[in-house]
């Protein structure tokens, strides 16, 4: 079955206000037609979506959890090596998404994107199931024979390449099921990104507990080869779902059309703006493209230069139409550059709490390992603490969309019960909270340790931290991604989701950074430094007292850019 393009918003499905009309209006086909409300798109073409990003994320996840801890024990890399190597991981996972989307936005769609890089995705686990396997099968020649630690990373780094068209475009195919032009479905987008994100911490949730516990107990080998299944068994449930799904005409290359402002305002610099900007150059809509066309908005009015209809050169026409679009740009080309250049602070903001987010993945595992890991009878392996990240999440989630926003509605007397704004704040106060709970856990784990010698914290005192900051994302997180999502221009839609994803993935380079630079900077002169392999003779806490003043100077930051923010004044 040939399937088309795509491309555009969201939303929860209650019946349409229009009985009379049986097909979208917000430009999403079917088999190159109109796509039919009644037939195609809404929860019925999400559910499919949200298995599919369940059965990813289960996948995904059960390699991220315990990965420090396979560096570590397995490869025999340092606790600072380790960590880099998972922030540096995770940190490319979540920046390929920008390939990902610009090849879903320009070339293939959604659809074809995440049908191309879970099969990608699915070649890397095998690569990592294989490597965990041969030791066991081979003699130990094997690991001495130095193929063992690049195959890992092989498979690692093809996992990465899959993500990147995986996440960008199942929350964003998942809106696109969704009328945008429907008054009733647009006020409950919100919704279907806060159930997409509790779908990604349902399938971490499994993994923090039973794929981690199989790793640790069972073996390396079946520790990978489950989630090589559910990555297999995601791209056939994502395929099913096909027939049902609305798709979104494409619009050609976003970069390209960015790149025409740009360098068309630079061309027309010695040309002046004329004082009303209904004279710049724009195009008359389409009925069906009509409620989304975008306002002229008078900042950044550089780039309206891109819009003036400049006197033709000798080897010109005069006609406006004819020109070279690297020389004339329409008004609402220009709002799309505009556009994401009013988010970037906002983005500025996300990369720190996301350097925040990723010590759930390394120094909080690595904290856990040096802690008595006995519960009553039990032996609870350090990366299952993560647990308390995801429970919080999974309850936080139906929590926050239930009690919340209705509570809040009251008050705001805003539909989304916080604004996206207010939301984002709350979560970056709560991972400031996050890391002092985490700076005197491991001052008391110190503290405790020097006295009787052993590691004689419980490591159940981490699950505050891992709460709060699991708190922190229901918040944050779900906020961002509607927010880069909504923020963005039509035709754009996957690459601002992937700016979701980029801050994510600057943030976790950050952290490899601040952890290179701690270690430089601490360790000097024979000194142990804050983060040591024994992490007895350092001060661990030193460095997460460190990132909650970091995340203080950003919630500052944050507040002062969310109050000049004007968002976009097009139709959603």
């Amino acid at each position: 079955m040939e399937v088309p393009d795509e491309e555009t918003p969201l939303i929860q499905y209650l019946p349409p206000q229009d009985e009379g009309s049986q097909y979208t209006s917000d430009g999403t086909v079917d088999n190159r037609k109109p796509a039919l409300k009644r037939s195609t798109g809404n929860w019925r073409a999400c559910y499919f979506i949200l298995g599919t990003e369940i059965g990813e994320s289960l996948a995904f996840s059960g390699i991220q959890k315990n990965l420090v801890t396979y560096l570590t024990s397995v490869l025999h890399e340092s606790n600072v090596d380790a960590a880099k190597n998972v922030s540096t991981w995770l940190g490319s996972c979540f920046f390929t998404p920008l390939l990902g989307a610009f090849l879903a936005d320009t070339y293939w769609g959604r659809y074809w994107t995440v049908v191309i890089f879970i099969s990608i995705q699915a070649l890397g686990m095998i690569a990592l199931t294989l490597s965990a396997w041969l030791p066991l099968l081979m003699d130990s020649s094997f690991n001495s024979s130095g193929i063992h630690r690049p195959a890992v990373y092989v498979g690692l780094y093809l996992i990465t390449i899959g993500s990147g068209g995986i996440k960008p475009c199942t929350s964003a195919l998942g809106a696109d099921q969704f009328d945008g032009a429907d008054p009733v479905e647009r006020v409950n987008k919100g919704s279907f990104f806060n159930w997409f994100f509790f779908s990604i911490n349902l399938g971490s949730l499994l993994s923090s507990t039973v794929l981690v516990w199989v790793q640790d107990n069972v073996g390396w080998g079946v520790g990978f080869a489950i989630p090589m299944v559910l990555t297999v068994f995601g791209l056939a449930v994502f395929v099913a779902g096909r027939k049902v799904y609305r798709y979104k005409k494409l619009e050609g290359s976003p970069l390209t059309r960015l790149s025409q402002v740009v360098v068309a305002a630079v061309r027309n610099h010695n040309l002046t703006l004329p004082e009303d900007s209904s004279a710049l150059h724009d195009e008359v809509p389409s009925p069906t493209e009509a409620n989304r066309q975008t306002a002229h908005t008078c900042q950044f009015r550089f780039f309206d230069k891109a819009a003036i209809v400049a006197p033709p050169s000798s080897g010109e026409k005069g006609s406006a139409s004819t020109m070279s679009p690297w020389r004339l740009c329409t008004v609402s080309q220009v709002e799309e550059l505009k556009m994401l250049l009013r988010m970037f602070p906002v983005w500025a903001s996300m990369v720190l709490f996301f350097a925040v987010t990723s010590q759930a993945s390394s120094t909080f595992i690595e904290q856990g390992m040096a802690m008595d890991n006995r519960v009553g009878p039990f032996t609870v392996p350090p990366a299952s603490l993560s647990i308390f990240h995801t429970i919080s999440i999974t309850i936080g989630i139906p929590v926050y969309d239930a009690v919340l926003v209705p509570l809040a509605r009251r008050f705001t007397g805003d539909v989304r019960g916080l604004s996206q704004m207010r939301r984002i704040g709350v979560g970056l106060a709560l991972s400031v909270a996050a890391m002092a709970i985490a700076a005197l856990v491991e001052a008391s784990r110190l503290a405790a340790t020097s006295t009787s010698g052993a590691a004689a914290t419980s490591i159940v005192w981490q699950a505050p931290s891992f709460a709060v900051l699991g708190a922190a994302e229901v918040f944050t997180t779900s906020g961002v991604l509607e927010f880069f999502y909504d923020q963005s221009p039509g035709g754009m839609k996957s690459m601002g989701t992937s700016l979701a994803h980029l801050a994510i993935a600057a943030g976790s380079y950050l952290s490899s950074a601040l952890l290179g630079v701690v270690a430089w900077a601490t360790a000097r002169g024979g000194a142990p430094g804050w983060i040591p392999d024994d992490l007895n003779e350092g001060h661990l806490d030193y460095f997460f007292w460190l990132m909650a003043g970091l995340s203080v100077v950003n919630l500052l930051h944050f507040v002062h850019c969310s109050g000049r923010y004007r968002g976009s004044k097009a139709a959603a």
